[in-house]
């Protein structure tokens, strides 16, 4: 069975504003000004909320240790989780690339870094969840990508076969992932992330999701 295994965050929708939000979120409780924004920090967002809170302590020049992180992290996941998509938004075509996939008989996953409820509970108040056959998060399986045997997870629980599959990413974790994995790798080129995969070299750029299907159909015999 063709399958067609998706990341979620920088390549089928935007987060970075939801994630930002929760880091600063965090820094306010503890007194400090809002300093993560959107234009210099949502490619850092891609890296999660662990990579966010450094950032925002380096930003307000606060010593740190990775105890303050921790302490700091599950607050953020509290604030995150409740507001996952206020304004996030999936890219332009991607509903209907998807269900043109679907309609060829492709199954489609999601393997993320993601903590696994929480990009069931982004999916689910998107009302997107339904299209997708698998969802493996960070902590589905004991490992997660770049390591490849989370990109085997989430093709054999769509009931895919691995010869006959594909990642879709948009930063070098998922590039590694599928190198590792002996897959064709597509990178999105328009996400947060779109100026640190410039020197990879991957099977397909995309640029617009409406070339999704033929350039599937050309990867997956």
């Amino acid at each position: 069975m063709k399958t067609v295994i998706f990341d979620l965050d920088g390549t089928l929708a935007d987060t970075s504003a939801d994630l930002l939000n929760a880091a600063n979120k965090c820094f306010e409780a503890l007194g400090y000004k809002s300093s993560l924004n959107l234009i210099d920090h949502a490619h850092i967002a891609l890296r999660g909320g662990r990579a966010l809170l450094k950032k925002g302590y380096d930003l307000e020049k606060i010593s740190y240790t990775e105890d303050d992180v921790s302490k700091q992290y599950p607050l953020f996941l509290d604030i995150y989780e409740k507001n996952i998509s206020t304004k996030t938004f999936f890219y332009p075509g991607v509903r209907r690339a998807l269900k043109i996939l679907k309609q060829a008989d492709f199954k489609l996953g999601i393997c993320t870094n993601k903590p696994a409820y929480l990009a069931e509970k982004l999916m689910s108040d998107l009302n997107f969840r339904a299209e997708f056959c698998s969802l493996v998060g960070s902590d589905s399986i004991p490992f997660k990508k770049p390591h490849p045997e989370h990109y085997f997870e989430s093709v054999r629980r769509c009931g895919g076969d691995i010869e006959k599959s594909l990642l879709v990413g948009d930063t070098i974790t998922d590039y590694d992932t599928a190198r590792a994995a002996g897959v064709p790798i597509i990178l999105v080129d328009f996400g947060p992330g779109r100026h640190n995969i410039k020197g990879l070299k991957p099977d397909a750029f995309l640029s617009d999701y409406c070339d999704l299907f033929d350039i599937c159909k050309d990867l997956i015999s």
